[in-house]
Formats: structure tokens, sequence, C-alpha cells
């Protein structure tokens, strides 16, 4: 018996704004971009640079959540799997583009207008089931990877 595993675990700044849309089925989907970056001195001292971008993207209320809280700029981690997807492009062309697909998020510094994340006094109401909702795979959503 073979076992796998696909897991991601990311730390970084989103670099795009959070883009929320629809399904035509009404499921609520969220993508964004986000960098991660690591630095090293190189034989001779250097300081070098490497950053990579990944592609988010999150469903339901995980999509809600993300879409009222984060914003360009902003540190978070995210947790997922890695989502592989093939589309034929404008011209014809078949391409194939690596997602990771987010079961959780967490933002890892105080809100831009000063609020501590822990404040109560927001007026945005969570859904307790988000990130349960976010897993589940309904016929949109499986639609969008047949070849």
């Amino acid at each position: 018996m073979s076992r796998t595993l696909n897991k991601v675990m990311l730390i970084g700044n989103v670099g795009k704004e959070p883009e929320l849309k629809e399904t035509p089925g009404g499921v609520p989907v969220t993508s964004f971009r986000m960098a991660t970056s690591e630095s090293w001195k190189d034989k001779d001292g250097y300081l070098k640079e490497h950053t990579d971008w990944h592609t988010i993207v999150a469903w339901r209320g995980l999509a809600k959540v993300i879409d009222k809280l984060v914003t360009k700029g902003t540190r978070i981690y995210v947790e997922g799997r890695l989502q592989t997807r093939n589309y034929e492009d404008s011209d014809g062309n078949r391409r194939q583009v690596v997602e990771i697909l987010a079961d959780n998020m967490l933002i890892l510094e105080d809100r831009k207008n000063g609020k501590n994340r822990d404040d109560d006094d927001d007026e945005f109401e969570f859904d307790d089931d988000y990130s349960i909702k976010s897993k589940e795979i309904d016929e949109d959503f499986d639609s969008r990877f047949d070849d």
C-alpha cells in the first residue's frame, strides 16, 4: 500500500489584492499571488535573494474571509495542497498551472488600521465551518479540471 502526502505551508506576503468571484453555481472563490523569499550570502560575502511567487486559491467561507481581511502586502501563513490543472489559452495552446488550494490561513500581523487581530469589535461575522466548507468539492469545482 502506497502512502502519499500533498501538504504545503507558506509564510509570505500577498503581492496582489485577492479577487473574489463566484462560480455559476454561486460558490465563492478567491485567488491571489503570494511571495516567499529566501536570502543568503554567496561565497564572496554578497547578500543574495530569491523570491518565488505562488498562486493561492480558496473556496467558500475561507474565500470570503480572505477577501474581507487580506490586502496586498499582508504577511500571512497559508496551509493547503498543491493542485495542477490544465487549460487552453486564447491562442488554442494547452497550458498547465500549479496552484496552492488553501485549507487554512492566518494573518501574521496587526491590521493596517492599527487594530489588533484579537479585537472583537469587527463587524465581520465568521462562518464557524468555513474551513470544512472550503474542503468540499462540488460539480463546479470538478468541472475546472476536466480534460
